[in-house]
């Protein structure tokens, strides 16, 4: 006979357990033993560490689109609203599988906003809007900090043999990075110089 259940019993296997805490079971920085991958632990310890570098700087390079995306105005407004969001949508894809490839070499990915600002070299943009020369020029500085380290992972996995990250380095992150700098790029020709007292005179006139 099944056993009788009444309100207020907790007994039930259907009941949640929330709020639970434990120690972690990988600490990050370390990485699995792969064994299926035939590459040895410290290839896989200076990838993981590289990709997650690249990881940090495309998440943020990510995020600046969808900041530009938001907060864009003037006369090239609808143009540059798509352009933005399509280049967040393709990021984020770019996101997902250096992410994956981390994972795959048994390392951890970095996730967390916190851990990423820690770690990114893309410098932070204000919070409030700027010009549309200056939301592209941080753009493209931002790609040229991941295109320069595109290139030094793909020629050292070359060297490790890890020709998986090479591949995917190459492949799905540096030639669409270098695609959307070419799209920015092209906004940028003969556009007035924006001077850095603009924002200053703006607000002593406030």
């Amino acid at each position: 006979m099944a056993k009788k259940t009444h309100p207020g019993n907790h007994d039930s296997s259907a009941e949640p357990r929330v709020h639970q805490r434990g120690r972690e079971i990988q600490a990050y920085n370390t990485v699995t033993h792969a064994f299926h991958l035939e590459l040895e632990e410290p290839v896989r310890l200076e990838m993981t560490e590289q990709l997650n570098q690249l990881l940090a700087d495309s998440m943020t390079l990510r995020d600046l689109y969808k900041k530009a995306h938001w907060q864009v105005v003037g006369p090239t407004f609808y143009q540059l609203h798509l352009l933005y969001d399509k280049h967040f949508d393709e990021q984020v894809e770019i996101v997902d599988t250096i992410a994956e490839r981390i994972q795959l070499l048994g390392g951890l990915a970095v996730a967390m906003a916190a851990d990423v600002a820690e770690t990114t070299q893309v410098e932070r943009p204000p919070r409030g809007r700027e010009e549309v020369p200056v939301v592209i020029s941080r753009l493209l500085d931002a790609h040229q900090i991941i295109i320069r380290q595109c290139r030094s992972i793909a020629d050292r996995a070359e060297k490790l043999g890890d020709h998986g990250t090479n591949d995917m380095v190459v492949s799905d992150v540096l030639r669409r990075n270098e695609l959307e700098a070419w799209f920015l790029s092209e906004h940028l020709v003969e556009t007035p110089l924006v001077h850095a007292g603009t924002q200053s005179a703006m607000n002593a006139a406030d």
